[in-house]
């Protein structure tokens, strides 16, 4: 058996994060549809485009490795698409739906943070500095939509409360 190193660590978790990009690329479309926000659904179409570049930067970074630019699945972001596919499935509407989407696209945005700021950081142990800069520019996108995300959902949240509790008086 081969010895695992720090290297084959990232090389493991860089093919697992290009597999959950391209779910997203698959799944992102869907949450825009269902989104009945305008800014919401301009974000999804946004990060959409730049989910379709940081899959780019990952199969760069593993061809520049030598690697088949090739995702390994992904089970994580798998769980985290399907629990999206469910709210969209719950017959939500209007503001309560684009709450739920808000809630689904931040649980997919902290697993990327978190698994982005960890290959960086192999990317800067080893040496790896255009996987570096390419990762530090991703995560900072990440990180972007997530705070853009926070931003939507405070508005967003208190006109789904605001229309239950319209309904509950009218009740």
């Amino acid at each position: 058996m081969a010895e695992k190193t720090l290297k084959t660590l990232y090389i493991d978790e860089l093919k697992d994060l290009l597999d959950s990009e391209n779910q997203l690329i698959k799944a992102i479309p869907k949450m825009a549809e269902a989104s009945t926000s305008p800014e919401l659904r301009a974000g999804f179409e946004e990060h959409l485009g730049q989910t379709k570049n940081h899959a780019t930067r990952l199969e760069t970074i593993l061809t520049a490795l030598g690697e088949k630019p090739k995702g390994k699945k992904c089970k994580g972001m798998q769980g985290i698409v399907a629990e999206g596919d469910e709210i969209l499935g719950e017959g939500f509407e209007g503001a309560l739906m684009d709450s739920g989407i808000i809630s689904a696209a931040q649980r997919v945005e902290h697993y990327e943070i978190a698994a982005y700021g960890c290959v960086r950081d192999y990317a800067k142990l080893l040496g790896e500095t255009n996987a570096v800069q390419s990762l530090e520019q991703t995560l900072a996108e990440e990180k972007a939509t997530d705070k853009k995300l926070t931003e939507l959902a405070q508005t967003i949240n208190r006109e789904a409360a605001g229309n239950a509790m319209s309904r509950a008086a009218g009740a």
